[in-house]
C-alpha cells in the first residue's frame, strides 16, 4: 500500500496496534488523541491513550456502549489517561471504531488535570 492509500486516523479513532511494553507480538487498542494537519508527523506519527479491560484504578475513563461511534471492544473497556504513548503508523495493525468527542475530551481532560496542578 502506498503512503498515499493508506488511511489517516483522526482523533477519537481506536486502533489496535503494537504495545512496546509486551514485546513485538503483543497488541492491543489505542485512543488516538492527535493528528491535526500542520503537526510534526502528520499521518505517520500519532499521540494515543492506552484502552485497558482492568479497572484497578479510579482514574480510568469508562466507555460505555453508547460512546461508540462506530465498532466497539469485545470487553468492556476504559481509557487509561496517564497512559500516553505516540506510535508510528506502521505499528497500527486495523482500525477498531471510533468513540464519541465527548468521550475523547473526558479522557483528554483527564490526562490534562495533574499536568496543569
Amino acid at each position: 500500500m502506498s503512503d498515499a492509500d493508506r488511511p489517516v486516523y483522526e482523533r477519537g479513532d481506536v486502533v489496535v496496534g503494537l504495545d512496546p511494553f509486551k514485546g513485538e507480538d503483543a497488541a492491543r487498542p489505542w485512543l488516538v488523541v492527535t493528528n491535526h494537519e500542520g503537526e510534526p508527523f502528520h499521518a505517520d506519527q500519532y499521540i494515543v491513550l492506552t484502552l485497558t479491560t482492568k479497572s484497578w484504578h479510579d482514574g480510568l475513563v469508562a466507555v460505555e456502549s453508547e460512546d461508540w461511534v462506530r465498532g466497539g471492544t469485545p470487553r468492556e473497556s476504559r481509557i487509561a489517561p496517564w497512559s500516553v504513548q505516540s506510535i508510528d503508523h506502521g505499528d497500527i495493525d486495523y482500525w477498531q471504531g471510533r468513540l464519541r468527542p465527548e468521550r475523547v475530551e473526558a479522557a483528554v481532560d483527564a490526562l490534562r488535570e495533574p499536568l496543569s496542578n
